[in-house]
Parts: C-alpha cells; structure tokens; sequence
C-alpha cells in the first residue's frame, strides 16, 4: 500500500463521484476532467489503498466491498472539507437574513437579549427574531430556525449540543437568607412557586413532595417574575444556579438532616437545537456558532 498521507483531497472527490455516479462518463462531468483522466485517477486512488474499489463493465462501475468502507471515511473528509470551507468563507462572507430563536424567557432575558448586541457587530446582515412564548416551538415544521431548550430534546433529525449544566438549588435574596440562616424545615419558608399551570413542572413537584403544606408567597407562570420577587425579598424559590448567580441572589443553607432532600432537585441544562438540513446554511451556521461560544461562556461564568 502506497502512504497515503501524499493523496489528496482532489483524490477523494474523483472515488466519491465515481461511487455516486456509478459511471466513468458521469463521474468525470461532475469532477471537471475528461473520461480517461478520471480512469487514470481513480486507478491510481485504488493502488494508493491497496484494494479494488470498483469492478469496470460495460454497465458501469460496480462497487466492491472495499469501497463500502471507504465510502465511510471519504464522506467523513467530504463533510469536514464543507466544514472548513464554511468556516473560513461563507459564513463570514455569506452569512445574511432573518435567524429565529426559541428560548425560555429567562434565558431570553438574561443571557440571548444581552449577546444581540455583539452578535450584531459581528454579523450587521443577520436579523434576529427572538421568541419567548412558554410554548415549545416545532422546528422540524420550520417554526423556528434554532432553539435553547432547558430539557434535553429528542428529534432524528436535530442537531443538539448542551452548552452548560444547570443545578437547581434554592435561593433568596441575600438579606432574607441571612436572616433564615441554616434552614431545618422548607415547609415554614415564604416559597416563590409555579402557578397551578405549571405544577407537572419538576421544580413544582419537588416542592409538593417535599414539602406539601409549604407556605406559598407567589404563585406564577412568569420565570422573570419569580427571580424579580425573589430578589426583591418577598421569599425563597427554585432556580437554577446560572439565573441566582446573574440575579444576585444567595444560595439558602440547608441543616444536615434537610440536604439530602435536595438530592431529588433535577439537574438541568441548556441545550442548542438546530435542524439537521439548516445547520450549514451561512445564516445559521454563524449564529450557532456565536451562541456556542457566547452562552457557554456566559452560562458556565454565572
């Protein structure tokens, strides 16, 4: 076997066309060379690998068993290839239009609304539209381009990357946790809670369990609202540790006897989600990649 560490990419382009196009004729037009230099480099390709990739007849080119597993490896530099291309061109040159953003209206409100300015700098020709509705929006019905989830989506066809975790713990403003000091019981708190909408909700279901005669100083449906209250000192809630630390709030103590309950707290995250057939066009591609790095950092640093 020759190193194949002299080949090319232009080598792996003539084996991809040759597999897709199952003919020397058509393979050739779609690489830009006449028919017999594409015979003469995908020869040259096959003894590079040691192996027969295709059998010649007069039907065409018939694939072996050896091509089945460079297919493998030549669409995995086929793609990395686009990728570098994109990365270093078009989204930067190319990168143009409307993005729409789903996202929870906390992370709306403290984390996408504050990076739009530099998102702008970076990219004056993409327009944002950002939607904070509570409902979960279907972006394999195209009703939104990217989404930031708080649970961990499912979906064949999305691409998802988790940007931080996000432990929920209990917090109040730092006055009202000094004052409650190290807690023994979460029942007599002035708890700051999910509306009765919300009670599937895992941080409303905790608290029923836990503690299901708590005294209950707000009920809302409005995330914002919650962390207003709560570090205007009207009582203690649930947060995740992102939100108590960009909201100034203070984690409340729990006595020895009353942490393990915090052990059925649900551990969180924030999730990138994009469509699978959009993730490469420029518009897209570039404002993935800038809430990649920008909320990573801005999540992982609260």
């Amino acid at each position: 076997m020759q190193d194949l560490e002299s080949g090319r990419w232009d080598d792996v382009r003539v084996f991809l066309a040759a597999y897709r196009h199952k003919s020397l004729g058509a393979a050739a037009a779609r690489v830009g060379v006449d028919t017999s230099t594409m015979s003469r480099r995908l020869t040259a390709f096959e003894d590079a690998i040691g192996k027969r990739l295709f059998e010649r007849s007069r039907s065409g080119l018939v694939p072996t068993r050896a091509a089945e597993l460079v297919l493998v490896a030549a669409e995995a530099m086929e793609s990395a290839y686009a990728r570098i291309a994109r990365d270093v061109s078009g989204v930067t040159a190319t990168a143009e239009g409307v993005v729409r953003i789903t996202a929870d209206p906390g992370v709306s409100e403290f984390f996408v609304a504050p990076a739009l300015a530099r998102l702008r700098s970076l990219h004056p020709n993409i327009d944002v539209e950002l939607d904070t509705t509570v409902r979960a929006l279907d972006l394999t019905r195209q009703e939104a381009d990217l989404a930031l989830r708080s649970t961990e989506p499912r979906g064949a066809d999305l691409l998802i990357t988790k940007l931080a975790s996000a432990r929920w713990v209990v917090a109040a403003a730092p006055a009202l946790a000094k004052t409650l000091g190290t807690v023994s019981s979460w029942s007599p708190l002035p708890w700051i809670t999910w509306d009765r909408d919300f009670s599937s909700f895992a941080p409303a279901r905790w608290l029923a369990k836990i503690a299901p005669d708590a005294k209950i100083a707000l009920r809302t449906s409005n995330f914002s609202s919650q962390l207003t209250a709560a570090a205007a000192g009207l009582g203690v809630g649930l947060f995740p540790e992102p939100f108590v630390h960009v909201r100034g709030l203070t984690v409340v103590r729990p006595s020895r006897g009353l942490a393990s309950t915090l052990n059925a707290l649900p551990e969180g995250g924030v999730w990138l989600v994009g469509h699978r057939a959009l993730r490469d066009v420029p518009r897209v591609a570039a404002v993935w990649e800038f809430l990649t790095e920008e909320l990573r950092r801005a999540l992982r640093a609260s």
